[in-house]
């Protein structure tokens, strides 16, 4: 059952970068997450879902299935984490009276 130690460290992770966001601004969020998808969540998720998918299909081979799920949530991870870092600060706007 390693799959379900896949499940656990994306699951762990995701836990993990919502207590560090939690209350920061929304650039701070975005960096959080990019970073925790790129190297928590993408790798151990992928792996997880590749063996779950071997195991259904009954072919080993099907597990290559993670090489595809990988470099996706990973270019997700990068693109969120560029967001955060040339996001502009937030101003706040005056009540206009």
């Amino acid at each position: 059952m390693p799959f379900v130690v896949g499940y656990g460290i994306a699951i762990i992770g995701a836990m993990i970068a919502y207590q560090l966001s939690k209350g920061k601004t929304k650039k701070r969020k975005y960096i959080v997450w990019g970073i925790t998808l790129m190297l928590a969540i993408a790798p151990f998720l992928s792996f997880a879902i590749g063996l779950t998918y071997a195991v259904i299909t009954e072919d080993g081979w099907a597990a290559l299935i993670m090489w595809y799920i990988f470099p996706i949530i990973f270019v997700i991870g990068l693109i969120v984490l560029l967001i955060g870092i040339f996001k502009k600060k937030e101003q706040k706007k005056e009540a206009d009276l």
